[in-house]
């Protein structure tokens, strides 16, 4: 069940840097202790290198679940890697997970205005960010993936503040669900049809839903996945 408030446990941005030898990202979050500005595009201080993929308006802000980092290390070991900010997240909170976030769930963060906007499709970089060929098809199966927020009226944001729940406009679309069309039940075409119409989902996942009734296909994942 979706709390009405959730504390932050840290706060995170980040200059793009390189990740491997002639790879540029900024998955290299840090936490700050001072309050940021949060407009459109996101945090005062924040940046995002490929900006075909990360960042925008529909991706402004990256949220990632604390609770799953025990998870993964009791999986994969104490990598460097597994710590607040690991996943590039910008919010990092504990008891808010997938299972309980739904696109178009509106928060109150400081004094801006938030919404869930899409899940995190997972790329190439986290398999060098974390040392491991099978990182990002990791991430992808397991469904611990985190998730953006557009921003509805720009703010700031302190480190202490806490997401208050203003509205939710989809509850039935949690992440969980849009990860199990995306990835198990493909091509659902009810399924399918329905997200492709989903008001508060980002314009390019009702694109994706689209293309898939249109060609009954699923999309190749290879590249995104391996790079």
């Amino acid at each position: 069940m979706l709390r009405a408030m959730i504390p932050i446990l840290s706060l995170h941005v980040g200059p793009a840097a390189e990740l491997a030898p002639g790879v540029l990202s900024a998955i290299g979050k840090h936490p700050v202790d001072r309050k940021l500005r949060l407009g459109p595009e996101g945090f005062t201080g924040d940046e995002q290198a490929d900006r075909r993929h990360h960042g925008g308006p529909e991706k402004a802000v990256h949220h990632y679940d604390a609770g799953h980092y025990p998870t993964w290390r009791a999986e994969l070991g104490d990598l460097p890697a597994l710590q607040a900010g690991g996943f590039g997240e910008n919010l990092s909170t504990q008891g808010l997970s997938e299972g309980d976030v739904a696109v178009g769930d509106v928060f109150r963060l400081g004094s801006a205005l938030i919404e869930v906007s899409q899940a995190r499709q997972p790329c190439w970089k986290l398999n060098l960010r974390f040392g491991r060929k099978d990182m990002a098809r990791l991430v992808q199966q397991t469904g611990r993936s985190g998730w953006y927020y557009r921003v509805l009226e720009p703010g700031e944001v302190a480190p202490d503040d806490a997401l208050a729940l203003v509205d939710r406009r989809a509850p039935n679309w949690t992440l969980t669900r849009l990860h199990r069309l995306l990835y198990i039940d493909r091509l659902d075409r009810a399924a399918l049809a329905e997200m492709a119409a989903l008001p508060p989902l980002a314009p390019g996942w009702r694109q994706l839903a689209a293309r898939r009734l249109d060609s009954n296909r699923v999309e190749d994942w290879q590249r995104r996945l391996n790079g």
